[in-house]
């Protein structure tokens, strides 16, 4: 007899899980739901999730997020598109929801962050720019006025 959670099963679930994170890293402007990623490697809904925050500390729709909010920092920084088109860009659909996550994020504004962006990362490389204003993930960042 084997237990249920066998390390081959492990493995497989750790390969899907890996499978679910890359697409979401290649289709991060498509609208994607857990469902349909769930669907995509034979899982169901409810224990993608919860093994996917096992494995990476947070669910695959705040990691689809955080994908989206760095790829909007960097257009951000660029400074030639709005901050709703960047939104819609990075295939976010609710400039709302776009805007609090990408404050919870990166605590501020998008808006904000456009405008010290450009100033803060000025005479940078574009590799070492990213690197240096990448988001904080599970909405750490400190909220304005506490420590």
């Amino acid at each position: 007899m084997t237990s249920r959670t066998s390390p081959a099963r492990n493995l497989r679930d750790l390969a899907r899980l890996r499978r679910v994170r890359d697409r979401i890293d290649r289709e991060y402007t498509q609208p994607l739901d857990v469902e349909a990623l769930a669907r995509g490697v034979n899982m169901s809904a409810g224990h993608l999730s919860r093994q996917f925050r096992l494995a990476y500390g947070e669910s695959p729709y705040a990691y689809l997020m955080t994908r989206r909010i760095e790829r909007a920092m960097a257009l951000l920084r660029r400074g030639d598109l709005s901050v709703t088109e960047v939104c819609f860009e990075v295939g976010c659909s609710s400039l709302g929801t776009f805007s609090t996550r990408f404050t919870e994020l990166v605590g501020m504004p998008p808006s904000t962050y456009r405008q010290q962006a450009a100033q803060a990362t000025q005479g940078l490389p574009s590799c070492v720019a990213k690197q240096v204003t990448r988001p904080v993930r599970n909405r750490e960042a400190p909220l304005p006025g506490r420590p």
